[in-house]
């Protein structure tokens, strides 16, 4: 599945794992997170910790007609505040979607799917 974009030269087809790349790449980089969490995998109840290369694992990209939402499965530092963490990626996620590709995003849902306490 591809988000189509149209253009006066053309269409420009966009995989959605590519959106969901920009979007991982850009949570990443806000204040607070330690990295993406897998939506899938759970072990002994703990979120399995996403690499850099697999971040677009913890995001799914939805279409609903004209719409296009986000939703996200991350793992936060221990001592942030969760409000303002998640605030700060729904805000970089839309932003860099909307600059990079042209996208307007509906929503950006945050999942937090485990604290991490680092270590002494």
């Amino acid at each position: 599945m591809t988000i189509e974009m149209k253009t006066e030269l053309g269409t420009v087809d966009v995989s959605q794992d590519v959106v969901a790349t920009i979007a991982g790449g850009a949570a990443i980089d806000c204040y607070g997170i330690v990295g993406m969490a897998s939506q899938k995998h759970f072990k002994d109840g703990l979120a399995e910790l996403l690499g850099k290369e697999n971040f677009r694992r913890g995001v799914i990209t939805r279409e609903e007609g004209e719409e296009l939402h986000i939703d996200m499965y991350i793992i936060v530092s221990y001592g942030t505040k969760i409000s303002e963490v998640a605030h700060m990626v729904q805000t970089k996620v839309k932003y860099d979607l909307e600059k990079m590709l042209g996208l307007e995003v509906e929503s950006v849902n945050i999942f937090v799917q485990g604290v991490r306490v680092a270590n002494p």
